[in-house]
């Protein structure tokens, strides 16, 4: 096993020659852990949106960037995004930080990656955070939804964040979340250090199944949190996914926002917020 990194910044490498980029702060040793996982374009800083909060309650917090985000190198072929190799990265981590088990919260693909990987490692996962998970496989990507993802894969290649913002559609948000969101898009796309190879995941993760029927999920056995946003603000993660998560997971409870009015932002978005619900989820195993 390699040696074992201390606190603070973190360089893991793969099987494949990946190296993940990452930090470890809080706790201690023998303390609870939790492994943040980002979402598809963000970095490790887009999950509790740099809170501290779980930290200042004693929990070892882990993030790290996924392979070809923010920090971390890209994979060796362009199609090395796809799930199996995201939770086979997930794993890779916990081995090298000598984690038998941990708390994992994950937001979008960074959720299908921690349920991809507690679905085949039960026994590593002491329970789960599904932040605005957005995967149906019984409503798998359309041909028109697949083409929007290339294309934004293809303006990022060409004219960088520019691209993609121009190959972006924002048309599904109201007017009080536009502004926010595109912000955030140039903010994430501005971390990355190989916008190429964020490309590439853009092409591979849609295509990408972390799991072949939602009644698998009646499998998960652990202490389950589904952090689900309402389609107003958020409707690229339905609500309906989450609901359908969360009835379906044995012991996983739903928390949305309140409807208002007013219009509320989601909790998913708001990392104090995020990170009390993970605390409460953490004390709880």
């Amino acid at each position: 096993m390699p040696e074992r990194p201390s606190a603070g910044e973190l360089r893991i490498r793969t099987d494949d020659g990946v190296e993940l980029s990452g930090e470890q702060e809080g706790g201690d040793v023998g303390g609870s852990s939790i492994l943040l996982l980002h979402g598809l374009t963000a970095t490790r800083r887009y999950v509790v949106m740099g809170s501290r909060t779980l930290q200042r309650a004693g929990y070892r917090v882990i993030a790290y960037d996924a392979r070809g985000h923010g920090r971390s190198t890209a994979a060796p072929e362009p199609g090395a995004y796809g799930y199996d190799r995201l939770a086979a990265d997930l794993e890779a981590v916990l081995d090298t930080l000598g984690l038998e088990r941990a708390v994992l919260a994950g937001a979008s693909m960074g959720a299908h990656t921690a349920l991809r990987f507690a679905l085949r490692n039960p026994t590593r996962v002491a329970a789960l955070g599904l932040i605005t998970p957005s995967f149906d496989p019984e409503r798998p990507p359309d041909a028109e939804t697949l083409a929007n993802w290339d294309a934004l894969a293809e303006g990022l290649r060409e004219r960088g964040v520019e691209g993609f913002v121009d190959a972006y559609d924002f048309s599904g948000l109201s007017g009080a979340w536009r502004d926010t969101v595109e912000r955030v898009v140039r903010q994430r796309l501005a971390a990355h250090e190989h916008p190429e190879a964020v490309a590439d995941s853009l092409e591979v993760v849609p295509r990408s199944r972390p799991f072949e029927r939602i009644a698998e999920l009646a499998d998960i056995g652990v202490p389950t949190v589904v952090v689900a946003s309402r389609d107003e603000a958020d409707p690229t993660h339905p609500l309906a996914v989450g609901e359908r998560y969360a009835t379906t997971i044995p012991r996983a409870r739903l928390v949305v926002e309140d409807p208002g009015p007013p219009i509320r932002s989601p909790i998913a978005w708001q990392g104090g917020q995020l990170s009390k619900v993970l605390a409460e989820l953490a004390a709880h195993t």
